[in-house]
Parts: C-alpha cells; sequence; structure tokens
C-alpha cells in the first residue's frame, strides 16, 4: 500500500475528505453550536484537540492492542481525552463551557474521532497520526467558523459577538457590528438555518471541486493535442 504524503493526509482532512462537508460526520454538534463564530471556533478547537490527542495515543499503543477489542479500546481513549478537555474547560473558560453545555462531553459520541481512529491512526505511525487528526479537526473547525459566521451576520448582524468568553478581556472590543439597528433573522438562528446554511456550504464546495476538475480535464485535453501534433 503506497502511503500518503503529509501534504496529502493535509488537503484531505481539510477538504477533500472534510468531516462536515464530504463525510457528513458529527452534525449534531456541527448543526447545534454554530450560531456563532465564537461558539464554533470553541467547539472546533476542543474537536480537534482530541482529535490530536486520541490519534497519539492509539498510535502509540496499536502494537499493544489486539484487533478484536479495538473499538471498546478506542472508546476508552476518547472518553479520557474528552474528559480532559471538558475539565480544562470547566476549569479556564466556565463562561464557555456554560454556554456551549453537554456537546463538550459529547465529542465523545462524534463519529469522525472514532473514525479517524479505526481508519487512520491504528494502522500509522504517530507523526502521521498527529497529522491526520490535526487535519481533520482543521476541516471541522472550519465548517464550524464558516457556519457560525453565515448565522450569526444574519442573524444578528454581527461577528465575534460574546469573543470574552472565549478571549477574556481581550474580547471585549472584538465584536463587530456590521449591519446598524439589524433587527435580526430568526431563522438563522434556528436549527432550520443551520441545515440550510450547510446545504449552501455542502453546495459551494462542489460547485469549486467541479470547476477544478474541469480544468483539469481540459488541461489534460490540452496537453494530448500539443503531443499529438
Amino acid at each position: 500500500m503506497i502511503e500518503m504524503s503529509y501534504r496529502q493526509i493535509l488537503q484531505n482532512g481539510v477538504w477533500t475528505q472534510n468531516t462536515g462537508l464530504v463525510a457528513l460526520l458529527g452534525l449534531c454538534p456541527l448543526l447545534a453550536t454554530s450560531n456563532s463564530v465564537v461558539n464554533g471556533l470553541s467547539l472546533g478547537l476542543a474537536t480537534t484537540l482530541v482529535l490530536l490527542m486520541c490519534n497519539v495515543a492509539i498510535s502509540l499503543i496499536r502494537p499493544l492492542v489486539r484487533p478484536e477489542v479495538r473499538i471498546p479500546v478506542f472508546v476508552v481513549v476518547i472518553a479520557c481525552a474528552v474528559t480532559a478537555v471538558e475539565l480544562a474547560m470547566h476549569a479556564f473558560l466556565p463562561g464557555l463551557y456554560t454556554v456551549l453545555g453537554i456537546f463538550i462531553p459529547l465529542i465523545v459520541t462524534n463519529c469522525c474521532v472514532i473514525g479517524r481512529a479505526e481508519a487512520f491512526a491504528f494502522k500509522n505511525n504517530v507523526a502521521r497520526s498527529a497529522v491526520d487528526g490535526i487535519a481533520t479537526g482543521l476541516g471541522f473547525l472550519m465548517v464550524l467558523v464558516l457556519l457560525g459566521a453565515i448565522r450569526e451576520v444574519l442573524g444578528q448582524g454581527t461577528l465575534f459577538s460574546q469573543a470574552e468568553l472565549l478571549f477574556g478581556e481581550w474580547g471585549n472590543s472584538m465584536t463587530l457590528h456590521l449591519i446598524p439597528d439589524y433587527r435580526g433573522f430568526l431563522l438563522a438562528i434556528l436549527p432550520p438555518g443551520a441545515f440550510i446554511g450547510l446545504g449552501c456550504l455542502i453546495a459551494i464546495k462542489n460547485v469549486m471541486d467541479a470547476r477544478v476538475q474541469r480544468h483539469i480535464a481540459a488541461r489534460s485535453a490540452t496537453a494530448l493535442m500539443t503531443a499529438g501534433s
């Protein structure tokens, strides 16, 4: 089996096999917490940290784990990593922890975490597994932030609202009021707005990928015609 380069691992995690736009895993926290940029960024960072910790840990212990019991072992490792992140957030970011609520411990059930453990970390070395965890997390974070930005702008007319929950006092000056005297668009903040926004992002990605494929096909055809002449 030909191993992917680190660049290919990053590209797959962030774009080609993006968790939220292609694999469509972890939709419950993705849709529920993406009503603002700060919420999306916070959950995305937490998920990225969990992915990194789990991939590294599973790659380290894989010679000791029998294939028959690998899934229970994955669950235990993921639960430990999520508990550590949850306790750290509760201690250092209590306001943000209160806002995100149950969705922090629910990272344990996020299919993308156990999916990467099974598909990649259990079959590769520590360095490659760490890169895969970071790439997958960044792809998930990107979708959370983009969807959060769309919903926050349409729903409240702001960006980085409540940034102080994540950045402390420094975040008080980060809130941007893009639309003055905006009364809000309730649908964007409610769950249907999350589904509509995610559908738009998936459509945009598909259009971009189709254009790239057409461009590659056109270049290949031109090269063949040039070589033939």
